[in-house]
């Protein structure tokens, strides 16, 4: 998720109580395994985008389970 900020091993602050937006950064639950994903809402469902090539995008379908878990707020880095 570099493109989008996140590095690996940042802390990230999440938002349960915000209701996710389009093109928001977020945790997503997809048939149970938990992902960290920007949120594409399309005409005809959703697309979980990652920022980088080493994982690819989610397109979830219909018959498959999505949770939204919450919203990344703030990605703090180490020094």
């Amino acid at each position: 998720m570099t493109g989008f900020g996140i590095r690996d091993g940042d802390l990230l602050v999440v938002d349960r109580a915000v209701e996710a937006a389009d093109l928001s950064i977020i945790i997503a639950v997809v048939d149970g395994t938990f992902t960290v994903k920007q949120l594409c809402r399309l005409p005809d469902g959703v697309l979980l985008r990652a920022s980088g090539e080493d994982h690819g995008d989610i397109l979830v379908g219909p018959d498959e389970t999505l949770t939204i878990w919450g919203v990344v707020r703030y990605a703090i880095h180490r020094l």
